[in-house]
């Protein structure tokens, strides 16, 4: 939690704190790029560590991204830094053509994808970051202007996903500048990225206007405050959106959801909003959205009866059928393709299910149902199928090597094959 107070450094049992959900992993990834963040990262890291009785294995690991010549020679000072310290360090680089547009974020995602490949090789489970309060102060402010809800103004979490990698950012509610000493104090010459001073870059331009808005009480650590309220807030409408949900939605063994009409509208937008998300990322196959303005529309034209005959959103075809929502897999956007399912493979499809072979029978196929006749749905199902057209079309169908149907969406007819639809 935010105080406005930065933690004291030097002080063990703050460190402690600072690095406890990293304490029980066997070992850790450090991204060091040679600035005085990730520096000071490297060395309290190694200061932490140091004190435990059985410390992860530290592994620093610096890329050069091959955008800026200078870099070469930054990776190899980290390196040279990391050895006087006792830790293993891997020098990494993003190779091939970069990206006339967008060269930032296509910079953060390979550099996220090639550590984290590094890191699997070497069995480190997470990945600690430098990011800071002034970070987490940026981070809001660009989110505020972009329109975002509670969720996204809760800025930065401490642990998280970032591109398939286990992130911990210890860090998070410290001020640069109590980091910026530590690297002073070990005798280290941090290097300068240029691009922090491009104001071409969204995230450099609040940078500057940070210390303007300070003047009037909007410094970092009012932000951080900030995003903390937004977080505990945030919490607050998950879990009742999270007991709404399980109160009103319903998936069949197609992947389709329906809830009642009128249950719904009674929910608060606030709520109404995250069940209906929640339920078109099921559904939908986990698309993200663009924009929560997306979701937006869409409430609102539910919750205005201005829904036309079906509405199509994130991989979902949603309708207003009878006294009920109905919401299930738009057919023909980014299905798999059939593919085969091996001895004892566990196969996640469409993200929607997962599909394991039990057994060592070879030559089983997975893929979509596309068309299938509903009175020869319910000779299979034994029951009524009611479920919208589009739903059996996307669900997905085993095959043995004879063409003998031993699953369609959630059900199983054969031992061999198991099948459960995801739905966290």
């Amino acid at each position: 939690m935010s105080t406005g107070l930065t933690p004291d450094l030097g002080d063990p049992e703050v460190l402690a704190r600072l690095f406890a959900p990293a304490a029980d992993q066997a070992a850790l990834g450090l991204a060091v790029s040679g600035g005085p963040d990730s520096l000071a990262l490297m060395l309290l890291a190694r200061r932490w560590a140091s004190a435990l009785d059985s410390p992860p294995r530290l592994i620093v690991y610096s890329l050069d991204h091959g955008l800026r010549p200078e870099a070469a020679g930054e990776v190899q000072m980290v390196l040279r830094e990391a050895e006087k310290l006792g830790l293993a360090a891997r020098g990494l680089n993003w190779t091939g053509e970069k990206p006339e547009t967008g060269v930032q974020e296509a910079a953060r995602q390979a550099r996220y994808r090639i550590i984290g490949e590094a890191m699997q090789a070497d069995g480190a489970g997470l990945l600690l970051t430098a990011h800071h309060r002034a970070d987490q102060a940026e981070t809001v402010l660009m989110r505020l202007a972009h329109g975002s809800g509670i969720e996204g103004l809760k800025g930065m979490n401490a642990l998280s996903q970032v591109e398939g990698v286990a992130v911990f950012r210890p860090l998070l509610d410290v001020e640069p500048a109590s980091m910026a000493l530590i690297v002073e104090q070990a005798g280290l010459d941090p290097v300068t990225d240029p691009s922090n001073g491009d104001l071409s870059y969204e995230r450099v331009r609040w940078r500057r206007r940070l210390p303007l808005l300070a003047e009037d009480g909007l410094d970092s650590a009012t932000l951080a405050r900030f995003a903390t309220r937004m977080a505990e807030a945030d919490l607050a409408l998950t879990q009742m959106a999270d007991a709404a949900f399980a109160e009103l939605v319903t998936l069949d063994g197609f992947g389709a959801a329906s809830m009642p009409q009128a249950a719904f509208h009674a929910l608060s937008p606030a709520i109404g909003r995250r069940v209906l998300a929640r339920t078109l990322n099921i559904v939908g196959g986990r698309q993200k959205p663009r924009a929560l303005g997306q979701i937006e529309k869409l409430y609102d034209q539910i919750a205005l009866g201005d829904l036309p005959g079906a509405a199509t959103l994130l991989g979902a075809v949603v309708r207003l059928k009878g006294q009920n929502l109905t919401i299930s897999r738009e057919p023909g956007r980014a299905l798999p393709e059939a593919c085969v399912l091996g001895p004892h493979q566990k196969l996640v499809w469409d993200q929607r299910f997962l599909i394991t072979n039990l057994s060592d029978t070879t030559g089983l196929m997975a893929g979509a149902t596309d068309f299938m006749p509903r009175h020869r749905l319910e000779h299979f199902l034994g029951f009524k199928v009611t479920t919208p057209a589009e739903a059996i079309r996307t669900a997905p169908l085993v095959r043995d090597a004879e063409g003998e149907i031993l699953s369609l969406g959630g059900w199983s007819f054969d031992d061999r094959i198991s099948v459960e639809l995801l739905v966290d």
